[in-house]
């Protein structure tokens, strides 16, 4: 009895599942939604290409320097990075006495607690230490950005479809708003206190550009800094900041695959010695 109840209940679901999808085909068929001004004018980030792009990519260490210097200098003042250690920064080529000299001079200094009377107080910054907040608190953060909480960049790369990718074409992608967008969406203007960029989600976003002209940073390798060079090389050590072993991760996956391809040999191999014998 209680078989046929269940395989009636399984068929009911069925049929309201398929009653569902017919009526909502139909219903987006004979009434389609009105378009957006985020569907139509919202774009997907530029290709970029990496050293680390691919299974066999590796990071390119003069351009995470690079990246780096972007970001103290220009991403740092609005935005965190609270999973990223100095000390992390030898791993892209620093060494010890350099990390050591970026955290004593970083501009912020790190929350303590004085040993002698217990009492709140700040210090300067160690290796050891994870990169400061540039701002004390959330509700300091969003007084200094209208409202708006600048993200904490540590997983960005990781966190946005797109990735690195994404991250270029948003800090390139800043332009004026089109005429044609506003005659066809008039309630989709930019507001005064946002920026039109068309990488964004909703087209309008509360940063401002963050590189404006070539030579904002200048690069003691030598390097050209302009806005798309900077941009690029911001986008690298951001993927680095989100998934450091990435190197690591391609090594392994190559000695797998390595694996895998001479166990299959040496099974095909011993299957043909012990069925030799044998009519197939």
């Amino acid at each position: 009895m209680v078989r046929p109840l269940g395989i009636l209940a399984g068929l009911a679901f069925v049929a309201i599942l398929v009653f569902s999808a017919i009526t909502g085909a139909i219903s987006y068929i004979s009434e389609p939604p009105a378009p957006t001004a985020e569907h139509e004018y919202h774009l997907h980030p530029k290709p970029l290409h990496l050293a680390s792009d691919g299974p066999l990519g590796h990071y390119d260490r003069q351009q995470l320097q690079r990246g780096f210097q972007v970001y103290k200098e220009v991403c740092s003042a609005c935005h965190s990075l609270h999973q990223v250690a100095f000390r992390d920064l030898t791993e892209i080529g620093f060494s010890e006495p350099e990390v050591k000299a970026i955290a004593t001079q970083w501009a912020i200094e790190v929350p303590s607690v004085n040993p002698e009377t217990g009492e709140a107080a700040t210090r300067k910054a160690t290796p050891a230490d994870k990169f400061p907040d540039p701002y004390a608190n959330e509700t300091a953060a969003r007084a200094a950005n209208n409202n708006a909480l600048p993200p904490d960049l540590s997983l960005m790369a990781k966190a946005r479809h797109g990735g690195p990718e994404y991250i270029h074409s948003l800090i390139t992608g800043y332009q004026t708003q089109p005429a044609e967008l506003i005659k066809k969406f008039p309630d989709a203007k930019t507001p005064p206190s946002l920026h039109y960029n068309p990488y964004f989600a909703n087209l309008n976003v509360a940063m401002p550009p963050p590189l404006v002209a070539d030579g904002q940073v200048t690069y003691g390798d030598g390097t050209k800094a302009t806005v798309d060079q900077m941009a690029t090389d911001v986008s690298a050590f951001l993927l680095w900041a989100a998934e450091p072993k990435l190197e690591n991760r391609h090594r392994t996956g190559v000695a797998v695959v390595i694996f895998l391809l001479i166990a299959t040999a040496l099974g095909f191999l011993a299957y043909r010695n012990v069925w030799a014998g044998q009519k197939h």
